[in-house]
């Protein structure tokens, strides 16, 4: 069994490269970005207000095993700029510098993460779980072939603010279709 550490696959595509998050080496671009009211409008928790909200979040990125999960940085001409995978399996989570929103590169990580969930990690179905107002979350992932499942109202108090859920899901066979 291979540990985080061991565990370093570098994917290269057409604009980025997606590999393992170097803690110390990618404190600062992460803590701006999770320190970001604007990339951070849809997230899981609110933006980061310290250093050490932001250190913990990468320690425990770093100490994901690979049996939990499979999650990249997301680097764009030589800066970390976001990042893509399982935090744990089988539910998908992506976050950029907003300042690149709308150019593809969410897709163009997503796709060979996508991959290698189904074919390294064996899974069978990847879910996602984005806010209503998240139109373009959504349509992305419309795009990648998932189906919206379902939706809840106040899944998610974040901030003082409940918030919704939609709800997407991918199986294995639909992916392998759409190729």
């Amino acid at each position: 069994m291979s540990s985080p550490a061991t565990d370093s696959p570098i994917i290269r595509t057409g604009r980025l490269v997606l590999r393992r998050v170097r803690p110390e080496a990618d404190f600062a671009a992460m803590h701006r970005l999770l320190c970001d009211p604007q990339a951070m409008a849809y997230w899981a928790t609110p933006p980061h207000e310290t250093e050490a909200e932001t250190r913990d979040w990468l320690a425990a990125m770093a100490a994901t095993a690979p049996e939990e999960g499979d999650d990249f940085i997301i680097e764009y001409q030589g800066r970390a700029v976001g990042k893509v995978g399982f935090f744990r399996f089988p539910d998908i989570g992506y976050i950029i510098d907003p300042a690149l929103w709308g150019q593809g590169l969410v897709a163009e990580a997503l796709v060979p993460v996508i991959a290698r969930a189904f074919t390294l990690h064996g899974q069978e179905r990847i879910i996602a779980d984005v806010d209503p107002r998240n139109t373009a979350s959504i349509r992305l992932l419309g795009k990648l072939g998932f189906a919206e499942t379902h939706r809840a109202e106040r899944t998610m108090l974040i901030g003082g603010e409940w918030c919704d859920s939609v709800y997407f899901a991918l199986s294995q066979e639909d992916w392998l279709a759409r190729a």
